[in-house]
Order: structure tokens, then sequence, then C-alpha cells
């Protein structure tokens, strides 16, 4: 990921403001639990009655949460008075429902889960995580109170908190710049834990509360610091990790206070400056609602994120404070915020599912330079909800807009109720009004520009036809279906099984095929979930998961290929394959990462040829694949330098071969949920100090063939594999929310073609002269709905000035988004460093030059 400085964001807009002043094998799976191998449970379930709890833990598509919708409220929080019951509205904009709205879960008003109790499983089961590369010792799972935290709401339990965070010689922020060698899970147990100091965050890091009674991390009024939660702190005027090689990270299940802080003090709940594969979930801010409160409850200046999903914010200024390259944010609520959502910058940001009451503005993205330069490139806004709210959306765009495409807005059914205007430009200029005080649903409203396949250009402020849903996408709203992370809070300690007490090793040495693959038809032939420990399971056959499997994993465990079995470019295997052809049922996998060791040309990451039924999709929730650039890969900077300076032919240097795949989607697959799902080659050495960039090379990087559809992409990115980073090919029905791109740092040198030569059996593209390899392709596809893509383009063989803003003619890549004999809707595309935005069927449809928005160029719409 190309670190765009704080420095470099002045151009942008955005004033480098200290923190606190500014706002292809198939195993048939029959005998895999051998002789010998023991199946160990946590413990016996209570009873069978606790096991029929889907666990799905999500809440239900975002509905109008203060009349006809679910509560609002994250599981294991209190419901507030305002919260109606979930009911069915009737298609908001004519789309026929048929999938089934995602389980609610209704916390009760003492904030405990329904069977009266706190109890939670992950805090109940043996602790057998592992950090194989860390320090002798080294504990991955920390809980607060072993650590000295009281949780009474009256001791002060910042020290005790910190400390837990920092023990064991972990990658601390001014002084390690990143590493894997030490992933930590911080748990937090009931209570309310009172801090007088900024809890620091480090990398490699998940933080997690109880999710069926919510801790509470409260400020105390003696308060110093400018953030209850710091991602990233500021040291000596630098963050002390760069914000866009954060990876890695989660907080969830936690309730964030700053009420007891003075209304007119400037404090924020979070700092989140952060890269991808990062989460925040199902956390409450409540803030001060005093009159000319200075609180905030979200705040980001800096990154290349991310998702956020299932957040409350009660009160304050700002609920959310923004600067990123990108982002999908999904599922939040706002009640009593002066300003929902104030976006300082960005490239491209989607939103989805929000709730907004009772605020003065919903979304503010109109922010300027000191110059009057507009800094909020794209903003996608979709199945929301504004009540009683004077200013739904405010905007800075006008026709003689600096630059021209600032401000590109996207919105598709958006009810108001109560709301006066619904989009206000400058001066107070209505450019679409509201209803007033009774209720309207917008299908859809554009503010940019648009193209279609011939390259005739629109300029719109206008209502445009939405993308046309296909039944296979939404719930019974007619919303685009959605389902959080399973956390399984419902389950005893007895509905899981553990990996390694099964006899996984987990230690990056042992061969643990057989055992992954045992335990796994093991919890499937038993019901139970699997627990995968933090850990590298090192693999050399491939792991099967069949219909009906749950695997969650710890601090993010490595499934980590290895040996001659996936080296073969001409005879490719999957290292983790789901279900077989036929097959169909239902997979939930999260918090798992895949990867591959040294020479692995036949490695196909992820394969999925499952098919679930329409009711219920399968699920991949922070599942990333990770390729090179980490500890015990084998494929760093000691192996993989790269060579700029070098005439790169046919003589790639094998050893840097990695995978042939990132994650194929097979055409017997289909309805299937990815969130937050980062598919990456590494461009630089995560461990080494100064983060030195590496050249490893994968053929592909995610190939969708699904003949059914059915399959959202939700906060999903694919980086720097070699023919293409997204090829959807013979598909249909497709979402796709902000979808992320870079393409491969060393590209030309060599061109596309090497060291995969294109497979014709795989649709793969075939490219002529020094080419790039495509961010994105579309090929003989129908009904793709693309809500938000970034396709960046930073380097031509290592030199970054080709996508130096103002560059004049000279580009990274001639060419980035092809759509070939397909109907798409593409929304909000912003390119960095690409001549030709869009090429259809072989014909460039616009420029660059065309679209100048600051660092990107955009076109709000596009459609084939």
């Amino acid at each position: 990921m190309r670190t765009i400085l704080l420095g470099a964001l002045v151009t942008l807009g955005v004033a480098a403001r200290r923190p606190g002043v500014y706002h292809a094998h198939n195993i048939e799976g029959r005998g895999l639990v051998g002789d010998g191998l023991q199946i160990r449970d946590y413990a016996s379930p209570e009873s069978e009655e606790e096991l029929t709890d889907d666990g799905k833990g999500g809440r239900a598509a975002p509905d109008d949460r203060w009349n006809a919708g679910p509560s609002a409220q994250p599981y294991g929080y209190p419901a507030s008075k305002s919260a109606g019951t979930a009911t069915t509205q009737p298609s908001a904009s004519g789309y026929s429902p048929s999938a089934s709205a995602p389980t609610v879960v209704s916390p009760s008003p003492s904030g405990t889960n329904s069977t009266g109790s706190c109890g939670y499983w992950y805090e109940s089961i043996p602790k057998l995580g592992i950090a194989p590369l860390a320090d002798p010792g080294y504990a991955v799972y920390r809980n607060v109170r072993d650590f000295g935290a009281v949780g009474d709401g009256v001791s002060d339990d910042t020290a005790a908190i910190n400390t837990a965070i920092s023990s064991g010689n972990r990658c601390a922020p001014g002084v390690c710049g990143s590493t894997t060698r030490t992933p930590a899970v911080v748990y937090f147990p009931p209570g309310t834990y009172l801090i007088s100091a900024p809890i620091i965050d480090y990398y490699y890091t998940q933080i997690i509360g109880n999710p069926n009674c919510l801790p509470v991390i409260k400020a105390a009024t003696t308060f110093q610091g400018d953030y209850i939660l710091d991602g990233d702190p500021y040291i000596n005027g630098q963050l002390g990790y760069g914000a866009t090689n954060i990876f890695w990270r989660q907080v969830r299940n936690l309730v964030l206070d700053t009420r007891a802080v003075a209304p007119e003090t400037n404090i924020r709940a979070v700092h989140w400056p952060t890269g991808q594969a990062t989460s925040l979930q199902n956390i409450v801010f409540k803030l001060s609602d005093a009159p000319g409160s200075r609180h905030e409850g979200l705040f980001i200046e800096q990154g290349s994120g991310g998702l956020v999903t299932d957040l409350v914010f009660e009160g304050g200024l700002n609920g959310l404070n923004l600067g990123n390259q990108q982002f999908t944010m999904r599922n939040l609520t706002f009640t009593n915020v002066q300003t929902a959502i104030f976006q300082q910058w960005d490239w491209g940001w989607t939103y989805t599912g929000l709730a907004i009451k009772n605020c003065s503005v919903g979304l503010n993205m109109s922010s300027a330079n000191p110059a009057g330069a507009l800094t909020v490139s794209s903003v996608i806004l979709i199945d929301s909800t504004i009540v009683d709210t004077p200013i739904a959306i405010l905007t800075g765009r006008t026709p003689n807009a600096n630059p021209p495409e600032a401000n590109s807005l996207i919105v598709e059914n958006l009810t108001l109720r109560d709301v006066a205007t619904a989009v206000q430009g400058p001066n107070g200029t209505v450019l679409l009004a509201g209803p007033g005080s009774g209720t309207s649903i917008t299908p859809a409203w554009a503010h940019g520009t648009q193209y279609d396949a011939s390259g005739q250009r629109t300029e719109l402020a206008d209502p445009i036809a939405p993308f046309p849903r296909p039944t296979s996408l939404i719930d019974a709203s007619g919303r685009f279906y959605a389902r959080s992370k399973p956390q399984y809070e419902r389950y005893p300690a007895g509905a899981f099984l553990s990996a390694r007490a099964a006899g996984a090793a987990g230690d990056g040495v042992a061969d643990d095929t057989e055992a992954l693959n045992g335990v796994i038809w093991a919890a499937v032939a038993k019901g139970k979930v699997l627990f995968l420990e933090a850990g590298t399971y090192r693999v050399t056959k491939t792991i099967y998961i069949p219909a009906g499997a749950r695997i969650v994993g710890e601090a993010y465990p490595v499934i980590l290929s290895s040996g001659d079995f996936f080296a073969d470019v001409n005879n490719p295997q999957p290292v983790v394959q789901v279900g077989k052809a036929g097959d169909v049922g239902q997979v939930e996998w999260s918090d798992t990462i895949v990867s591959t060791q040294g020479a692995q040309a036949g490695a196909i990451l992820i394969q999925w040829k499952l098919q679930a039924p329409s009711t219920a999709p399968s699920g991949l929730w922070d599942v990333h694949t990770r390729i090179g650039g980490f500890a015990g890969s084998q494929l760093q900077v000691a192996e993989c330098p790269k060579t700029p300076n070098v005439t790169v032919g046919e003589d790639v240097p094998p050893q840097c071969i990695a995978a042939f795949m990132g994650m194929h989607i097979a055409p017997s697959a289909s309805g299937v949920y990815l969130e937050n799902v980062w598919n990456w080659v590494a461009d630089h050495d995560v461990e080494d100090a100064s983060l030195t960039q590496i050249t490893v090379y994968s053929g592909r990087g995610l190939l969708v063939e699904s003949e059914r559809g059915g399959i959202w992409f939700v906060g999903t990115s694919v980086e720097h594999h070699v023919l293409y980073q997204y090829q959807l090919r013979s598909t249909r029905d497709l979402f796709l929310g902000q979808i992320q791109t870079e393409t491969a740092y060393y590209q030309p040198n060599p061109p596309a073609e090497i060291p995969f030569a294109p497979v014709a059996e795989l649709g793969d593209p075939v490219f002529s002269g020094n080419a790039s390899g495509w961010g994105l392709r579309v090929v003989d596809s129908s009904s793709i709905g693309i809500y938000g893509a970034g396709l960046y383009s930073f380097f031509t063989n290592y030199d970054v000035h080709c996508s130096d803003q103002g560059n004049g003619r000279t580009r990274c890549q001639d060419r980035i988004l092809s759509v070939e004999k397909s109907s798409i809707v593409l929304y909000n595309l912003n390119t960095v460093g690409v001549t030709n935005m869009i090429t259809a069927d072989g014909v460039d449809v616009t420029t660059f030059l065309d679209n100048p928005n600051g660092f990107v160029s955009t076109v709000a719409r596009f459609s084939s």
C-alpha cells in the first residue's frame, strides 16, 4: 500500500492537524478422522437446546429504527425505548424480496443475553493459542482482569489495560513499524473500566469485549488525552505506525463513554487511522449531548481501510470525523448528534444501512482546504433512513467546483422523514428537497458525471434509474442482504471443538493437514463450531471444508501451504477448498488467514465450490489471503528483493513465484457473503524495520465464475497480482461495495504475462506489449452492481512519480478496467495513475484528464 504522507494531504485539503486541536483437487473427505486421532470437546453442552440458536450474531438489515425497524442497539446492550419492533416494510424501490433478512439479536434491558447470563464461551474455554515466532512464554490471550483491571467504575484501570496490551515484547508504536510475530487478543469481561489516559492499541491486536454484556470503558472527569482508544498515537508529531500499513486488527463489543469529561473539551472516543484487514464492530459511543459539546465518536485522518460495522452514536459534535482513501461502513446509528458524519476527505466511501435521527446534519461532505478546493472526492449512501434532521446531506459541489469532479454523490434507496432538505449545496441552495413534515423515498439520485459504454457524457444533479437489484441479492425489505460476523455469543463452551486439542500443532513446522481435515469433519458431524486457535498451521495437501462447517479463528491463525503438492503451475491445487461441485449447504468462516510458503506456483489459496440455499447464504468475515512478506513465508526481502534496475524476463526467480491464484469462486458456487476480505500479495516485508519493498508473484487475484450468482463483496480488496485483481467471468447477480485494487508495483518489468502465461480455460486476459494487469475485468456477465471502486496504479517498475498529482499525460498504466459483453452499473469509480479509466468492449470510454478530482480521477456513474 502506497503511503500518502500527511503533509501531502494538505494538497487534498487536509491540514496537518495535531490530534485534539481540530477536529482443482477434490478431497472426498472419507476416512480423514483416522485411527488414533483424538477429537476433544472443551466441555459437554449443558443441553441440546443450547445448540439450537443459529449463532448468526447479526442484526437485521438496517431499517427505519424508530418506526418499523429492528432495534438499533448492538447485541449485549440495553435496547432504547425508542427502538421499535422488527417488521417488514414494503420494498422501497419496487424490488421483489426473496432472501430472508439476517437474524435479529434483541438484547434484554439488563444487557444480558436471553438466558439472563453474561457467560461467553470464549472466556470459558482453555486458552491454547500460540505465537510460534514470538519470545518463549508469549501469551496470545490477555484478560485485562489478569493484569489488575478491576472494572468497578471507581478504580483507575488505565495502567492495567495498557499493560495487558503491551506486555510480551510486542510491536509498539514509534518503535516498531509492523510485525506478524506477536498477535494478541485483549479481552474485556463485563464491567465499567474507568480510565484517566488513553488506551494505546498495538499492532496485530484484537480488542474484544463480552458480546452478551458489553463492557464499558469510561473516561474519568480527570481524563488527560485526546482519545479513549488511540489506535495510532502521535509521537514527535508523526503517527507511531504508518497509517496505510496498519493491517490485521479489530475492536469489537464495547461501550465507550466520554460523558464525564467536560462538554467543551475536545475528546474523541476512538482514533483509527488504519489500512486493510481491520475492523470496528458492535461498539456504542456515548458522548456528551450538552449544548456546545466538542465530543466526537470516531476520528480517522489517514489510511487505506477498511470496514466499520454495527456502531451506535449517542450525542456529541460529530459521530464520525473521517479522512481516508476508502472505506465501507455499514449498519451505523446516530441519535442526537450535531452532525452525524463529518467527511474530512476521501477518494471513495460507501455507506450502507445508516439510521440517523434528531441530528442537525446527516452527512457533511462539503469540506474544503484553505485554498477553497473541495477535499471529498466521492460518497455513496444506500439503504438508509434519516429522521428529524433538517439537512440530510450537505455538499460543496457546484458547476464550477474545484476540482471539477469533487463531491461526486450517489444516493440509492434513501428514506427521509421530517427532513426539510435532502441535499443542500453551497449558500443554502436546495439541490434535492426533503419531504418536510412527511416521508419520502428516493429510489436513486446522482450528483456528478455519468458515462455510457459509447462514451456519452452527462452531468447529473438528478434522479437516475437505480441498479435493478436481482432478487437473489436483497432481503425482505428490498435492501441488499447484509449479515454481521457471527460471534456465537449464545453458545456454551461445549458447542466448540478445539483444533489444537485435536492434535493440530499450529507451530508452523509440523504437518497439520490430517489433523485439520479431521477436526473439521468431526465438528460438522457433531454440529459444533471449530475453534482454530492462534498459530501457524502448515499443510501439505488441500484442507477441505464441507457444507455445515462453522470455523472461527483466534488472532488470525494462518493456514500455510508448503511443499511440492502446491508447486506445479500446470496442475494447480486449492490450499483450502469449500464444498464440491453439486454440494448444497452453508459454511460460516471468520478471522483466518490463508498463506503460502516459498515457491507455490500452483497454489489456489481458497477455492469455493459450494452452492448455498437462496435463503441461507454462506459467509466469510475477516478471512484474508496473504502471500509473502511475513515471518515464516520464505518470501521476504532476503529471498525476493525488488530489482528495478534489472530488466526482468522469463528468468523470474522461481522461489518468488508464490501462488497461482488468490481466490476462485467456481461455476458451481453461489450464495456467498464476503465481508472485509483482503486478498494481498505483499509489496513490502512486514517484518523489515524499513518496510522494504519486495517482488513476489501471484498469477491471479479473485476470479468469480459463479453461474447462479447471489454473491456479495462488502469491503473487499485485491492487490498486486499479475494478470488481474478482480475478474468476473460468465457470472451474474453480484453486489460489490467499495472494492479496491492496486497494480503490482514491479509491472511492467516484467509485463503482465510473465511469469504466468494466460490459461484459456480460465478466461485469462491476453496482453500485448509492456502491459500491466487489470484492476477489474468483467466478461460475459450480467446484473453486476458495483457500489464504489478504487482502482489504483501507484508505480511503474517501482517509480512512484507516474502517479503524482498534476503529472500531465504520463501515467503508470494505460488501462485498468475492462468491461466486455457485460451489463453493469458502476458508481463512483476512482482511479490513480491510469490514463484510460474505462475500456468497454475494447474501446476507451474516458480518460483521467476528463475527470479530475485532486489526487484521483472520478466517474460518478457508468453503465453498460
